[in-house]
């Protein structure tokens, strides 16, 4: 929701089957994370996303993916390097 512009407290709670204050909660521990960012205007609390920390996660990621599929692709290939072809094995057991 919060990807689609700022919303209240209250529009975000009415969206989902937990009560206010679960919902709460768990706004302020993405408050905690820097994903939200609250504005108080007067008594009302707007709530919009910040997109910043997820770009970071995903740079992140994107160096790890890389770095261990290239590792895993190692592995693949040295392990089909060391496979032996059924008849080969089959000959040794005789």
């Amino acid at each position: 929701m919060l990807a689609r512009g700022e919303t209240n407290v209250g529009s975000l709670a009415g969206r989902f089957p937990i009560t206010f204050n679960g919902v709460s909660k768990h706004v302020k521990v993405l408050e905690r994370a820097g994903l939200v960012r609250r504005t108080v205007r007067g008594r009302e609390h707007r709530l919009r996303l910040n997109p910043e920390p997820l770009r970071q996660a995903v740079r992140w990621l994107a160096h790890y993916r890389a770095f261990w599929n290239t590792r895993l692709d190692a592995l693949e290939a040295l392990l089909l390097s060391q496979e032996r072809p059924p008849t080969a094995r089959a000959q040794r057991r005789r």
